[in-house]
């Protein structure tokens, strides 16, 4: 049967024993999708799939894992100088899948394989950072950042998502303001921060929604903060209950600059990056992204 589309898709490894992926994988080619299949093993693979779907003229490069996985694909995708770019397809096989849920991409694989493959592509923003890295869905700072990078892998296998959660609450014995100074249009401010949220998509830690308002294709980042005037538990009571809290600073930037006396590191869609100065613009209409037509982050 003559193929009707053509996709490639990058799986990350700790998915390639996924049973329900490989039937539904079975049934796309059944029906006539010429869908290859490549697995990640270490860092710097999936921009290599990526460089050979640009290669084979694909019209669908889609990413198979959490986070991070669509976070190498949407930057290669993001970096490259090929046009027009193949549309971006989603399978979440993460712990969190923060990104995917925001999008409200289906969990069961047959159905988010379908969406990948024959789904609407909107224009959809990145956001890049010092002119070299990218997030697709958000850079946390401050003691966010020390929550997704360092839940251990036993505690998210067990639990999931809320697993971030619980070592958040764990650790709140290690709690520590960033001093530092944000400064976008028409936004200044300097002081010390306990939670920075730099939002294109809503949600990071595993479901808790740190930019509620955010929309991934109105050229804009939320930009939400707590200081360290203010307590942990209201903010976290805020997160977990929809509570407003006049002491969380919120904005929507199209670019904004971070600078610190000290080393800071952020999380860029679960993979850090340290330093003192963090220049971050949103990329509008970056990438085509193949999503449902009730997605939450469409404006």
């Amino acid at each position: 049967m003559k193929a009707t589309a053509q996709a490639l898709l990058i799986l990350n490894g700790k998915g390639a024993s996924n049973e329900e992926l490989r039937e539904a994988v079975y049934d796309m080619r059944a029906e006539g999708i010429d869908l290859a299949v490549r697995v990640t093993w270490e860092h710097g693979d999936a921009e290599r799939y990526v460089a050979e779907a640009l290669e084979l003229g694909v019209e669908t490069v889609i990413a198979g894992g959490g986070d991070g996985t669509i976070n190498e694909v949407a930057a290669a995708l993001a970096s490259s100088s090929v046009r027009p770019l193949p549309a971006l397809g989603i399978l979440p096989l993460g712990t969190a899948n923060d990104f995917a849920t925001s999008c409200n991409i289906p969990l069961e694989m047959s159905a988010a394989l379908k969406l990948a493959i024959h789904g609407r592509a909107a224009d959809i923003d990145i956001a890049c950072v010092n002119d070299k890295r990218y997030f697709i869905n958000m850079a946390t700072g401050g003691f966010g950042t020390r929550i997704t990078t360092e839940t251990p892998e036993k505690l998210k296998s067990a639990l999931g998502g809320v697993s971030y959660f619980i070592h958040g609450l764990l650790r709140m014995d290690t709690l520590k303001a960033d001093r530092c100074k944000i400064t976008g249009p028409d936004f200044d401010w300097d002081g010390e921060a306990l939670v920075i949220g730099i939002g294109n998509g809503r949600q990071a830690g595993g479901g808790q929604e740190i930019c509620p308002d955010a929309l991934i294709n109105d050229g804009l980042l939320q930009l939400r903060l707590l200081t360290s005037e203010e307590l942990l538990p209201s903010f976290l009571r805020s997160l977990l209950d929809g509570e407003e809290n006049k002491n969380i600073i919120s904005t929507s930037l199209p670019w904004l600059e971070i600078t610190a006396p000290h080393d800071m590191t952020f999380n860029l869609d679960g993979e850090p990056l340290t330093g003192t100065h963090f220049r971050i613009d949103i990329v509008p209409n970056a990438l085509q992204c193949r999503l449902p037509p009730h997605c939450a982050l469409l404006g």
